[in-house]
């Protein structure tokens, strides 16, 4: 599926969540219709995270409260599909259960399915279509139940295991100006990686990615493709149907230094988005270079 989260108003944040940031939750609301056919689902408190443990689809935990994941360890045709499949397994199955299945859309499982992918629920069926209010954490410690007095305190191999996920956790931050942007500090360097929306406009229309192409390529030719003193643009990905251009930072560029140069360029965007006229020589020369910087993730 070219862009499996296509028709969620937070498309751009479920991409980052499933192909950029380490730790984050967001808290789940189900769709009305859902909830209409299934009102015991009405109570259910339901949390999205980034990666659960062992890389497992779902949990649902002795209290209750269930647990998704956005990144696993096997992926099917579609990433919609499979969240939603494993959010409805949990619903339905007892306190202290692992969700472990394999992906709803899976190839063996589809085949046999009358309307193929067509026929399975999404994330757009089966969940409220308000965007998500994400919060990324610094490491994995909302993956253990709280205790009464609000403490977590592992022990033996889950403590174990733990320490190791939280030692893999690049300190990550979402800027709050715009849209899925997320900054990072990877090692000695820091970034700016940004899932660009497609603006309403263009967002249905067939040459959408390369119309967003184009207009990186004019920002860039006129020295505006910045995201504050001392970034420098170095590439960008194709997501799940989506740019996420690249920035390095200057080295001390913290995610609050990002946020008014990150809102100006997106209305930079914007701008040039809505103005089509052919790109420049110059601005052409420019664009073969981002896309000469282009990798696809999926």
């Amino acid at each position: 599926m070219l862009r499996p989260f296509a028709g969620r108003v937070d498309e751009p944040d479920l991409v980052a969540l499933r192909e950029l940031v380490p730790s984050a939750t967001a808290p789940l609301a189900l769709h009305p219709d859902h909830l209409a056919k299934h009102p015991e689902h009405a109570d259910r408190k339901i949390i999205l995270g980034t990666m659960l443990p062992q890389a497992a689809p779902a949990l649902v935990r002795d209290n209750g409260e269930i647990l998704v994941a956005m990144q696993t360890a096997a992926p099917g045709l579609d990433a919609s599909a499979d969240i939603a499949g494993a959010l409805l397994a949990a619903l339905d199955a007892e306190p202290g259960t692992v969700i472990d299945d394999g992906p709803a859309s899976a190839l063996t499982t589809v085949e046999r399915l009358p309307e193929g992918l067509a026929g399975l629920p999404r994330l757009v069926d089966v969940l409220d279509p308000g965007p998500l209010q994400i919060t990324v954490h610094e490491g994995f410690d909302w993956w253990l139940p709280p205790s009464e007095d609000g403490k977590v305190t592992p022990v033996g191999e889950v403590a174990a295991g733990l320490e190791r996920a939280n030692a893999s956790v690049i300190p990550s931050a979402r800027l709050r100006s715009v849209e899925a942007a997320y900054w990072c500090h990877p090692g000695e360097k820091r970034h700016l990686r940004w899932v660009l929306p497609f603006p309403a406009e263009i967002n249905e229309a067939p040459d959408r990615e390369e119309q967003m192409l184009d207009a990186l390529a004019r920002l860039a030719a006129a020295g505006r493709l910045t995201v504050g003193e001392g970034s420098r643009f170095v590439g960008s990905f194709r997501a799940d149907g989506l740019v996420v251009p690249v920035w390095d930072l200057a080295p001390d560029a913290d995610a609050d230094s990002c946020e008014e140069p990150a809102a100006a360029l997106r209305a930079a965007l914007d701008e040039v988005l809505a103005d089509p006229r052919p790109l420049t020589a110059d601005e052409r020369r420019v664009r073969a270079g981002v896309v000469g910087r282009t990798l696809t993730l999926r």
